[in-house]
């Protein structure tokens, strides 16, 4: 680096450095709570895609997994899912409701993208997204995500409730 500009950005450069410390230490705090305080968001961390603040976001966000009747009704409560104007044999394709929690509801978003990326870990969520992006249309890939999202947290819910382990592929009935 020259050295007038390594004089003037000397102290930006010092300044990256700290607050990417900063991160790290807020991380590891995050990480640290969800271990020791919420214990149950360690059964969520087995979703690849799924980090230490999604998942306490998402059990803080609910509250408790006994709030909802049945795991289906969390992509509803998070703005999720479609919004409809039916009118008689009228049924447009409207976007998410974008009810619920803002900022739970871009992490999903994200934890989807992260899903889906090309170098994502194989699983059958991915393979079902994957196959709604291929079908194609103007905005299929974004629809695919956002499905992708709900149902993760459909997913989500349901491994918070039952415990049991995250399976990637799910084996199929006979």
């Amino acid at each position: 680096m020259p050295p007038g500009l390594a004089q003037a950005l000397g102290p930006v450069l010092v300044q990256i450095a700290e607050m990417t410390a900063k991160i790290k230490q807020y991380d590891r705090q995050i990480q640290q709570v969800g271990q020791t305080d919420y214990p149950e968001t360690q059964a969520l961390l087995k979703v690849h895609g799924v980090c230490h603040i999604t998942a306490l976001t998402y059990v803080l966000t609910l509250g408790g997994k006994e709030r909802f009747r049945q795991s289906r009704d969390v992509g509803c409560y998070l703005g999720l899912r479609p919004r409809r104007s039916q009118s008689g044999d009228r049924d447009p394709q409207l976007g998410i409701t974008k009810a619920g929690n803002v900022y739970l509801r871009s992490l999903l978003i994200e934890c989807a993208n992260h899903i889906l990326r090309p170098h994502g870990r194989d699983s059958s969520l991915r393979q079902w997204g994957l196959h709604l992006a291929s079908r194609g249309g103007k905005q299929a890939t974004n629809k695919a995500v956002v499905a992708v999202a709900r149902k993760l947290a459909v997913l989500l819910h349901r491994i918070w409730t039952t415990q049991q382990p995250y399976m990637p592929f799910y084996p199929t009935a006979a």
